[in-house]
């Protein structure tokens, strides 16, 4: 396994550059240990690795931290030594969600991936509203879209075609192919997206298929496959943690676990770009401070009202905005708050250190602001 099978180009070889001056190695983080990591380095040698002080102290967010995908530089122990993480080289794409709850952190879902593939289905699961969200992140990831409209086989082919049609209606730059793992069913095409050193991700909600999906292209049970509910067609996934695994033919794929939330972390540019249409309706509204209720020449409420766009993609796309204006709002108050703690922490370090200044002097008055006891006379 060479390291430009493993995704290293010219852009991780020169941001390594000074890395490589101090003898430490390029390797990828392949798993999350929680505690430790799983790395791989020219040669395929794997390591256990941890991460070093400074990495963690340099990390202004958890996001900042190393994730599966990323690039490091490591210094490799010997003897009794741990191989350690002294750098993470900057990520080229990443894929983030806002992270679940009332948290106004960023969670990273995987690092430096050419493609993000979600995986849905034409029954249960099948939600455009979830979708648009999906899209709307991997479009600040700047990777490439690829949906698999999966389990086909339990569906029929109108219902499967329905589907497919109805996401590439909303996401148009989004390759969308219909598959069954267990079938066999269109899973090569895949393939067609992997050579060596090309990174893709597999994302959905839990059940859809993705651990099936995995094993179709390893070409063996690489993964346990939960059973399937009678009632709602979907089998318990049994992805507990990221990983990285480097296929056999060539290509890299990041698993992940079910993801339950698909909450935002973008901006409104990208949201825009998501939502064209909107914005180009909203263009033609006869006011250009139109607020896009009952003003008079309002473009966007003429569309719904004609059937032109769909009353549900609207109000999808208000709740994102809201969203993210929520986002904003988290952040610029949790910014606040740092500050205000940092502050506090300055103050508290130069009073101890006023304290300590003054406590030297009343011990030894020749001390002064030197610090020094062997100032003699």
């Amino acid at each position: 396994m060479t390291l430009s099978g493993l995704g290293w180009n010219d852009e991780h070889e020169k941001a390594f550059a000074p890395f490589a001056k101090k003898g430490w190695k390029p390797a990828r983080l392949i798993r999350d240990n929680k505690i430790t990591y799983g790395a791989l380095t020219d040669g395929g040698e794997e390591y256990e690795v941890i991460m070093g002080g400074k990495v963690y102290h340099d990390a202004e967010c958890d996001a900042e931290l190393p994730a599966v995908g990323d690039w490091v530089a490591l210094e490799i122990g010997t003897g009794d030594l741990d191989t350690v993480i002294r750098a993470r080289l900057p990520r080229q794409t990443c894929f983030s969600r806002k992270a679940p709850g009332k948290s106004s952190e960023e969670q990273v879902i995987a690092a430096n991936v050419d493609l993000v593939c979600i995986v849905t289905d034409a029954g249960t699961d099948f939600n455009l509203r979830r979708m648009e969200r999906y899209f709307t992140l991997v479009g600040r990831s700047r990777a490439k879209a690829v949906v698999l409209v999966n389990k086909s086989d339990l569906h029929t082919a109108e219902e499967n075609e329905s589907a497919a049609a109805a996401i590439r209606e909303i996401a148009p730059d989004a390759d969308v192919h219909v598959t069954s793992a267990v079938k066999g069913k269109n899973v090569a095409v895949i393939r067609s997206y992997l050579s060596p050193g090309v990174s893709i991700t597999l994302v959905g909600s839990s059940g859809v298929g993705k651990s099936s999906l995995i094993n179709a292209l390893l070409g063996d049970e690489w993964q346990e496959e939960g059973e399937v509910n009678e009632v709602t067609g979907k089998g318990r996934h049994t992805t507990t943690a990221r990983e990285l695994i480097v296929l056999p033919e060539g290509g890299i794929l990041i698993d992940n676990p079910g993801i339950r939330e698909v909450q935002m972390w973008t901006d409104e540019t990208t949201l825009r770009e998501k939502f064209a249409d909107i914005e180009e309706l909203a263009a033609q509204c006869q006011f250009h401070d139109c607020k896009h209720g009952r003003d008079k020449g309002c473009a966007i409420r003429h569309a719904v009202e004609s059937g032109e766009l769909s009353a549900r993609r609207y109000e999808g796309y208000l709740k994102l905005e809201d969203e993210i204006e929520e986002l904003k709002r988290r952040l610029k108050k949790r910014k606040m708050t740092v500050e205000r703690r940092n502050k506090r922490d300055h103050r508290i370090k130069a009073r101890n250190l006023a304290d300590r200044v003054d406590y030297e002097n009343e011990l030894d008055p020749r001390v002064g602001k030197s610090f020094s006891h062997f100032d003699e006379d």
